[in-house]
């Protein structure tokens, strides 16, 4: 049975070992109230590790690796401060192969903290807004402690969590993590334009997050009976099926269903899933597996990126030594759909960043994120490259065709210099 303790009174020390390994749920999955107890009582046991995802709380600072050992999926959010400071280092890996790196141990979880939704009347727990690689934490953890906020829908998940599977657990009644889509203006609205004819009625649609997804999700409020499976969405996701947009009528998997393994946005998202059965959280092991993702017809997936090379190559991770990304899902949505029928990969991005520099570049100033042999469409607000299939010599002449004018005549150089021709 499940042992309720007050978060005043809840010791940390009597369940997590020195040297320990603790997962928890990333963004607004995150149990507050149980991380801030973590970062309070970390001297009680030191040398433990923390595996950190996408993060968008202030819970995490640098000064807290003194006595834990952080790592993560990279700087999302509030936790590029963290990888600038040395303070977290990053696991590069796909979200579809989280899951089973923490079941084969090399993500070590020992303890797993979790946040999740009151009971049901059968004893079920919803995970709420973020499942993707909770469900192989707690199966891993020889600890499960739960924070139970009232304020947590009740989404429905592939799996709720029983009562029985809980060690501990901690009532709580506090607002949930928070993230505003962001904001886009006439530059994204340019970006997405171009896109347009790459969306047809009845597609089914991935987004990540960023201002250019956005907007082009902003400009899909005409089309019909599309599907959505992603491993996010967020408040403009809701919108579309409040509107009729997104039906789920045709997808080959799951129809009338909108699949995600995470509710990344604000109250009006999460007030929109509380209950909703149209809606439907999964694992990771489910939402960017190849067995699922290769059954959709016309699955278009809608990126962003720091920058893109000369070849086609996609850098998602860092600039230079700032490690201000992750590889996340991208690499998983882009290879299934660039394989999908009547399907469109979609890498969207400004042609330059805010001190002018051009994003498609001569070469990586980074990791590479996407090979070049996966990535389908890029498009910046001077237009469309379509790369699948094309020479190493063609993609050059298309990439430096969608990059700003400025920049083209450097670009070009540089291509007949790396590549030779004409």
């Amino acid at each position: 049975m499940i042992r309720l303790e007050s978060i005043e009174d809840l010791d940390l020390a009597r369940h997590i070992r020195p040297g320990a390994g603790i997962v928890f749920g990333q963004a607004t999955g995150e149990p507050l109230s149980l991380t801030e107890q973590l970062v309070r009582q970390r001297a009680a046991f030191r040398g433990s590790s923390v595996f950190l995802g996408a993060n968008f709380s202030s819970t995490f600072q640098p000064e807290h690796a003194d006595c834990l050992r952080l790592t993560g999926l990279g700087g999302i959010g509030s936790l590029r401060k963290l990888v600038k400071a040395g303070s977290l280092d990053p696991i590069p890996c796909h979200i579809s192969s989280i899951p089973r790196l923490i079941r084969a141990g090399l993500i070590r979880c020992d303890v797993a903290l979790v946040l999740v939704s009151p009971a049901n009347a059968r004893g079920e727990h919803s995970f709420g807004l973020i499942n993707d690689y909770v469900r192989a934490a707690i199966a891993s953890a020889s600890v499960v402690i739960a924070e139970i906020n009232a304020q947590v829908p009740w989404t429905p998940c592939d799996q709720p969590l029983r009562s029985d599977e809980i060690t501990v657990g901690v009532h709580t009644d506090r607002p949930l993590v928070e993230l505003p889509a962001a904001p886009f203006g006439d530059l994204e609205r340019r970006i997405a334009d171009h896109l347009r004819d790459l969306i047809p009625d009845r597609a089914t649609l991935q987004v990540g997050i960023g201002a250019v997804p956005e907007a082009i999700v902003a400009m899909l409020h005409d089309r019909r009976d599309l599907g959505i499976h992603s491993g996010m969405i967020g408040d403009s996701a809701a919108d579309l099926m409040a509107r009729g947009v997104v039906t789920n009528a045709f997808k080959e998997v799951d129809p009338g269903i909108t699949v995600t393994g995470s509710l990344i946005g604000t109250s009006r998202l999460y007030r929109f899933a509380d209950g909703n059965t149209a809606l439907r959280l999964c694992t990771a092991d489910y939402t960017h597996a190849g067995s699922a993702l290769g059954r959709l017809k016309r699955l278009v997936s809608i990126n962003s990126a720091l920058e893109v090379d000369l070849t086609g190559q996609v850098n998602a991770e860092a600039v230079g030594a700032d490690y201000v990304g992750a590889v996340g899902g991208q690499v998983d949505f882009v290879r299934a759909a660039s394989l999908s029928e009547g399907g469109a990969s979609i890498v969207a991005l400004p042609a330059t960043g805010r001190a002018g520099a051009s994003r498609i570049v001569a070469r990586l100033g980074g990791p590479v994120t996407t090979p070049r042999s996966d990535v389908d469409v890029v498009a910046t607000e001077f237009g469309v490259a379509r790369l699948r299939g094309r020479s190493l010599r063609e993609r050059a002449r298309a990439l430096v065709a969608i990059a700003a004018p400025e920049h083209r005549e450097h670009l070009e150089r540089a291509a007949h210099a790396q590549l030779g021709g004409s």
